[in-house]
């Protein structure tokens, strides 16, 4: 495989605040889809880059499929930027994660159309901020999955070529506690401490862990109060969630809320805000029966591997798609400067997506 087209996006910057450089590399890839016959549909955006639907023809009567990845990468201007290679790897940033992966879409895409003529029921789109959390794509992720039948996802492979079955979901929580300052010599016990009230809730929040079944709490981040001679009256903190089952997020829900009515110190009050980022990707029976047909397409079954870590697939998934994700290459070092991806995991799923969107293909 020649490397100069994933070089050139490589080398342009598109750190998820870098809007002009997000919506360049955008364009250049838009570039590559049209030549191949399929029609851009820009979702515009004021802040962030625009995110990019690649439609093809529709063929009714034929399973509909969304190729999903994002073009932003987490390494702002001047930090690491430049593309490299030696005879086994490729380095860079998004090398994997995941400019990579979507150029082993086109590439699969392109055989496609080079053995059939043309595409149809075959769509792809690109989002602009996954990396941040996808707080404005999630929505128009979720609404487009309502018109596909299977959505195969492009982060990097795992170690042994393994995709990806299951996410846990994961959600962020702002809990403002408000309190009461005095003067902690002279007025002591005129205070409410907020801090106080925080180091209780941290304890009572850690406690909704449950390893045994994936799930976790993590109070990442407390500040509070002015200095020591006052008793605190504001404090703040920040909770991340993780869960497998979406029971447990239901627990965490509920406990949430709980623990936020009731703090433990009289006087202080606590507001709860932010949510689930992204839901739970669970295996399911329609997940299963992609993976058999995959199988049969291939002549092997994939190895297959949940992970902790969310993607845009969570999304596709929880609106009941048929999803299956980690079909980029497999590459190591991602959101490091020492990135880098497999050359001949490239030609591999290549390889594979290849078969794969040939059997889907609606033409």
């Amino acid at each position: 495989m020649n490397f100069t087209e994933l070089a050139q996006i490589i080398n342009l910057n598109s750190y998820t605040k870098n809007k002009p450089g997000v919506d360049e590399n955008g364009k250049i890839f838009a570039l590559w889809m049209e030549a191949i016959g399929f029609e851009t549909e820009i979702f515009a955006r004021e802040e962030i880059g625009d995110h990019l639907l690649f439609r093809s023809p529709v063929v009714e009567g034929k399973k509909r499929v969304l190729l999903l990845g994002h073009l932003d990468t987490v390494f702002p201007p001047d930090t690491f930027t430049d593309f490299s290679e030696d005879k086994d790897w490729v380095y860079g940033p998004g090398v994997c994660d995941m400019k990579g992966g979507n150029v082993v879409a086109l590439e699969a895409l392109r055989h496609v159309k080079e053995q059939d003529g043309k595409i149809a029921n075959i769509d792809m789109l690109l989002v602009s901020d996954e990396e941040s959390g996808s707080d404005d794509s999630k929505h128009l992720s979720a609404e487009l999955a309502k018109d596909y039948d299977v959505c195969l996802v492009f982060e990097a492979a795992g170690v042994d070529h393994e995709v990806v079955i299951a996410r846990k979901g994961v959600g962020t929580f702002f809990i403002n506690l408000e309190g009461k300052a005095a003067h902690a010599g002279n007025h002591y016990v005129d205070g409410c401490n907020a801090n106080l009230a925080a180091a209780h809730m941290i304890i009572a929040l850690t406690e909704l862990t449950d390893l045994a079944k994936g799930t976790t709490v993590n109070a990442g981040k407390i500040s509070g109060g002015i200095g020591a001679n006052t008793i605190s009256p504001k404090a703040e903190i920040i909770v991340e969630t993780r869960y497998t089952q979406s029971a447990e997020k239901e627990r965490l829900l509920a406990s949430l809320e709980a623990i936020c009515a009731s703090p433990a110190v009289e006087g202080v009050t606590a507001t709860l805000s932010g949510g689930i980022q992204r839901d739970v990707m669970q295996s399911s029976s329609n997940q299963m029966t992609l993976l058999a047909q995959i199988a049969g397409i291939l002549g092997y079954p994939l190895k297959t591997e949940k992970r902790g870590g969310v993607s845009d697939a969570n999304i596709v998934s929880s609106a009941g798609v048929a999803t299956l994700d980690g079909f980029g290459p497999f590459g190591d070092g991602d959101h490091t400067i020492l990135e880098r991806a497999s050359k001949a995991s490239f030609t591999r799923r290549i390889d594979e997506v290849s078969k794969i969107l040939l059997d889907f293909n609606g033409a």
